[in-house]
This record gives structure tokens, C-alpha cells and sequence, in this order.
């Protein structure tokens, strides 16, 4: 965190908060920073391990993608990016998910975005407009604007994927 405030870092100081110093890494991003420290931390199991990066959002679209790489470069490792009006999490190509929507909190506006690499085939279960070996890539189809219509969403890909889904306002 080499651009924070010193008003900040200096509140965190004072109320005992350990300081880790890596500004003179400027290949990775803070985000990424946290991320690894936190899967370097001793005795931690990350079978079941889910990191939320709250903010992670709505500002600089440079820092967004930047989240969004990060969270492909922790593939195995559940990341979930969130804001005021939505959240984004990334869906490897190994796993065939189950999504349970909490709908008092969640939707009804979700997308897919296949990230990395082209989708040759996505199905889905669970929305309005469900995908039957679609294929996805950018420049062609995106699934954006779509519904959910479940309390659980499938889907499968032989890509990987980002699963946005928007989030209530209460």
C-alpha cells in the first residue's frame, strides 16, 4: 500500500496494526500483495478459504482490471470482489458450480464474461435466458443483462468465467 494517506497509516500504527512494507514490489498490485501474504500465513487451510475485498469497485476502471487479474492469478483460491451495486467472482473451468442466491440480497441482474480464453461451450440452469454449449468470447457474445429465475444457478464452462451478479439496495 505505497500510495496510503499518512494520516492513515499512522491511525493503523497506533491502534497496533502489524505493517507489512512491500512498496518496492511494483509488479503486483496491493491487492495482490494482500492475497499472497494471506496464503502465506501459517496453519491456514485453504480448501475453504474465501477472501472478500470489499471497494474492490467502481473507481479507476485501470484498478478494476487489476482486481479482476488478481483473482485469475489466485484461481484456486476463492476471491469475491464486491461494491455498492454488485459483486464479481471468478469461476475456473475445473468445477462445475452450484451458485446459491440469497435473492433479499442478490440479483436479479447477473452476467458471464469469459475471461482469458474464448468459451467453446457454457450451459447454465437457473436464469432467464439459459445457456445451452453456447459459445462466448469477446467481439462475438457475452452474457451480460441476463435474470435470474433459481435459488441456485448452474453453470459450466470449459473456460473460465466471471460470474457478476448485481446487489440490492435496501
Amino acid at each position: 500500500m505505497d500510495s496510503i494517506r499518512a494520516e492513515a497509516l499512522e491511525f493503523y500504527k497506533n491502534v497496533g496494526t502489524e505493517i507489512v512494507n512491500a512498496s518496492h514490489d511494483q509488479d503486483t498490485t496491493d491487492l495482490h500483495k494482500c492475497v499472497a501474504y494471506i496464503r502465506d500465513l501459517p496453519d491456514q487451510c485453504y480448501q475453504n478459504l474465501c477472501i472478500l475485498v470489499a471497494g474492490a469497485l467502481g473507481g479507476r476502471f485501470d484498478h478494476e482490471v487489476g482486481n479482476i487479474n488478481v483473482i485469475c492469478h489466485f484461481s484456486s483460491t476463492r476471491i469475491v470482489l464486491l461494491s455498492d451495486d454488485c459483486l464479481i467472482q471468478l469461476l475456473p473451468h475445473s468445477h462445475h458450480h452450484e451458485i446459491h442466491i440469497q435473492p433479499s440480497v442478490e440479483g436479479p441482474h447477473c452476467g458471464l464474461v469469459p475471461i482469458g480464453a474464448p468459451s467453446k461451450s457454457t450451459s447454465t440452469t437457473g436464469l432467464e435466458w439459459n445457456l445451452t454449449n453456447t459459445e462466448m468470447r469477446f467481439g462475438v457474445l457475452i452474457s451480460t443483462s441476463n435474470i435470474v429465475k433459481e435459488d441456485v444457478i448452474t453453470v459450466r464452462s470449459d473456460s473460465n468465467l466471471l460470474w457478476t451478479i448485481s446487489i440490492r439496495k435496501t
